[in-house]
């Protein structure tokens, strides 16, 4: 069975972005699931988060790697928003930190296709974040 993992937007500026600090990380990471083809998947909030935060020519490569099927991005229906703001509600400690929807957008992915490793930068936020089972993620 090949391996799977969720990618968070924070790998996706590393990849696509200049100059980023965790660029060359998460391109070995991104090469090794390649050669091992591990199935990757994020969320709309998730590439709307990236494309946000990167310079024109490097968003308009992330969205034609999206579109070439380089990562799996999950739709969600409009009901699923209410139990993904009830993950924001439940994670969200003012002034300290806060859980946004693209965070909570991975939570329910993880806990609709029990996926639990992740790429990400915020190892602080997703080492807290629990699925309802209580189990915890594994960040690469």
């Amino acid at each position: 069975m090949a391996l799977a993992a969720l990618v968070d937007a924070g790998p996706l500026v590393a990849v696509f972005g200049a100059s980023q600090p965790q660029g060359a990380h998460y391109r070995t990471v991104f090469k090794q699931a390649a050669d091992e083809q591990w199935s990757l998947a994020t969320t709309w909030p998730c590439v709307v988060e990236a494309s946000y935060l990167l310079d024109v020519p490097q968003r308009y490569t992330l969205l034609r790697w999206v579109a070439a099927m380089g990562i799996r991005v999950f739709p969600f229906a409009q009901e699923s928003l209410e139990p993904m703001v009830d993950l924001m509600r439940k994670y969200t400690e003012t002034p300290r930190t806060e859980m946004d929807l693209a965070d909570a957008s991975l939570v329910w992915l993880a806990t609709d296709t029990d996926v639990t490793r992740i790429m990400t930068l915020d190892v602080r936020d997703f080492s807290r974040y629990r699925l309802p089972d209580g189990r915890g993620f594994e960040i690469l």
